[in-house]
């Protein structure tokens, strides 16, 4: 590991990262942790690629990147579980800006 450093780093979806792992396993064999990892992806992703940018773009409007990205990936169904993803960030949201962003969510629920 010498010589190499994080320089960036950018929060992706679920469907972006199992896009990710899927050209990288054409390329070549993948290895132990990426076949977990693909695993995993392939059980917990619920949106396509395009849907999943469209989702997180449209919900950027209302709150942070990565708070986007945790729904977009989760896809909550109610309030209840939209609170508990919310439950650790500082500051609250508002009843109505919750009910709005399920709103987007249910849109885009396959």
């Amino acid at each position: 590991m010498i010589g190499k450093k994080v320089i960036d780093t950018d929060p992706i979806t679920i469907a972006e990262a199992k896009e990710m792992l899927e050209k990288s396993s054409e390329a070549y064999d993948p290895t132990y942790e990426q076949n977990l990892a693909m695993d995993h992806v392939t059980k917990f992703s619920k949106l396509d690629v395009e849907t999943a940018q469209k989702l997180v773009s449209e919900l950027e409007e209302i709150i942070k990147k990565t708070q986007a990205i945790k729904i977009a990936d989760v896809m909550p169904i109610d309030l209840a579980d939209l609170r508990l993803m919310f439950a650790k960030e500082r500051g609250s949201h508002k009843k109505e800006e919750l009910e709005q962003i399920l709103e987007i969510v249910n849109k885009y629920r396959e």
